[in-house]
């Protein structure tokens, strides 16, 4: 009757864990990102995805993208990471897109489109100018003038505008061969009388973005002022707050708008005061703008100011340089979470050795090795104990039969056991635990890191931040479809479970039978709950399980051969 009623006790606490993880994981531990491939007749073929634009429509625009940006005169922007143009109506930069990163894994898969113009689909820009009193500032609807048609790395470009007043303004605009771009506004006097100046920039969206906010990663408006980071505002924020937005004062930093990978900010050269804010406005769009105090300037007198813009894949390398020049914390864009100190070596260990072995998964197979050598003083331990508890199973079955009826009694006994023999049972948790910040850690690299994406490994892995294609309940693809979330059991979570199944048999086995039937039943479990997540972690997983299975035979011969020599001597 008992054991009836553990079993059931175990089935039951394993669907629960089935099934409540299926319903939580998409809140609290999102897949990395969705699948990029499917196998069809044992190939493997990339899953076009329109919506990796993060600028995907969402109403029907008004106009076509091509003929919005054939409608004004334009610089084009042509750099080894960008390629785009500059609209000089309005002095926008409005059009870009990242060279070297494509929107999906198809040869021909077109580059993902950053910023697009006001009246196409998903509008998005970034904008520069003044406000002023007394004094005609360029509007949205200026035309300016440029001293060149082409803005490249090395090649800046000025772009000039003198009101009938006779105040002359200038935007010199520079770009380097990653994501920043410099814009340097001057403002000259030439009329009369004094005049109040207050520069300001802009990021504008009309839509959020396509990928979903979640508690692993922050997608939506970002900062850096004040010395903080500010991951609290997102859209729900500013749809409550409507037209008043929310409000920050701070002396220099950096904000604008985060998707899961790419970033527009605007980040104010130098640390004089400046009013910030998020809004969103009656047409259903959002804006990151900042404005700097009102200044006279005299006449025959000027005004300089500059200003950054970055615009682009938030690549760590790249984020660390534009800190080193001046951009303070930018690297924040990226969501760590709490465990900073933790994941940014992780993610330094992982990149190097992507630049040694040319492959992050064998670049996440050496980490599972260094990981494994490093604690292997504690894995020693462990298996020690486990070694010893391996020995005591018979006096432990004989206890158990000797008081089946006092349960008590034979808990007291156990203990006692324990104690005379120098084991802990407890032991060998502690290396799970331990291996615990790792997984995470890889699992937020996975999740957050823009170098991550579409990066192969061998055979059909395609894509490690995406789930294995690969699975039977298709039959490896000969079936036409492609099986819903966690349906989908790919070869490497079927590899997990086998191989957390063989390390569960070389354990000893527990003597409460709740804990042994749950046991039996985890490793299918797990395959399952780990079936929607990236394939560089399901790769982890099962090299640590293998490598686990195989430390386990060496140390379990090790300290069984130990313990007859030590019991030889004694006799002796």
């Amino acid at each position: 009757m008992n054991e009836t009623r553990n079993m059931i006790l175990a089935v039951v606490l394993s669907a629960l864990v089935l099934l409540g993880w299926s319903a939580l994981s998409d809140r609290f531990l999102p897949t990395a990102t969705p699948p990029k491939t499917t196998v069809e007749n044992g190939q493997v073929k990339p899953v076009p995805r329109p919506e990796a634009d993060p600028t995907a429509d969402s109403p029907p625009a008004l106009r076509s993208r091509a003929a919005v940006l054939g409608a004004t005169p334009r610089v084009r922007i042509e750099t080894p990471s960008l390629r785009g143009s500059l609209n000089l109506r309005g002095a926008r930069i409005d059009d870009l897109m990242l060279v070297r990163h494509s929107q999906d894994l198809r040869r021909s898969s077109p580059p993902i489109r950053l910023l697009s113009p006001a009246g196409a689909p998903g509008a998005y820009f970034a904008s520069f100018g003044w406000l002023g009193e007394g004094v005609q500032a360029p509007d949205a609807n200026t035309v300016w003038q440029a001293n060149s048609d082409v803005l490249a790395p090395g090649r800046p470009v000025t772009l000039g505008w003198t009101n009938p007043t006779g105040q002359r303004f200038e935007l010199i605009v520079s770009v380097d061969g990653g994501y920043l771009f410099k814009v340097r506004g001057r403002v000259a006097n030439g009329g009369a009388g004094p005049i109040a100046i207050r520069p300001y920039a802009l990021v504008s969206r009309a839509q959020k973005a396509a990928d979903p906010d979640a508690w692993t990663h922050h997608v939506g408006p970002i900062a850096f002022l004040g010395g903080a980071a500010n991951y609290d505002v997102n859209y729900g924020t500013l749809d409550e707050a409507g037209a008043a937005g929310t409000s920050f004062t701070s002396n220099g930093g950096w904000l604008g708008f985060t998707d899961k990978y790419w970033l527009t900010a605007l980040a104010p050269v130098g640390d004089a005061g400046l009013n910030a804010s998020f809004r969103r406005s009656a047409t259903g769009g959002y804006q990151a703008d900042y404005a700097r105090q009102p200044t006279i300037v005299a006449p025959g007198q000027m005004l300089a100011t500059e200003t950054r813009l970055f615009a682009g894949a938030k690549e760590k390398e790249l984020l660390d340089g534009y800190e080193e020049q001046g951009i303070p914390k930018l690297s924040k864009s990226i969501d760590w979470g709490w465990f900073e100190w933790f994941m940014r070596p992780i993610f330094q260990g992982l990149l190097w050795l992507f630049h040694a072995l040319g492959n992050f998964g064998l670049a996440i197979v050496a980490l599972t090795f260094i990981v494994r050598l490093v604690m292997y003083p504690i894995f020693d331990r462990q298996f020690r104990g486990m070694a010893a508890m391996r020995v005591l199973q018979p006096k432990m079955k004989e206890l158990q039969e000797r008081y089946k009826d006092d349960r008590e009694r034979m808990q007291r006994e156990t203990i006692e056991l324990y104690k005379r023999e120098k084991v802990n049972p407890a032991a060998g948790c502690l290396p799970i635990f331990l291996q615990i910040p790792v997984f995470y850690a890889l699992y937020k690299v996975l999740t957050v890191s823009v170098e991550m994406r579409h990066q192969p490994f061998y055979g059909w892995i395609r894509d490690l931040s995406a789930p294995d294609p690969l699975t039977p309940v298709n039959l490896f693809g000969l079936l036409p479809f492609i099986p819903p979330g966690f349906l989908a059991i790919g070869v490497l979570p079927i590899l997990l479970g086998i191989t957390m199944w063989l390390q569960f048999k070389l354990n000893p086995a527990p003597l409460d039978p709740i804990q042994k039937q749950v046991f039996s039943i985890m490793p299918w479990v797990m395959m399952f709950v780990m079936a929607p997540f990236a394939a560089g972690l399901q790769l982890y997983w099962v090299v640590s399980n293998i490598l686990g299975i195989a430390q386990q035979k060496w140390l379990y011969h090790k300290y069984d051969t130990e313990r007859v020599t030590a019991r030889a001597a004694a006799a002796g």
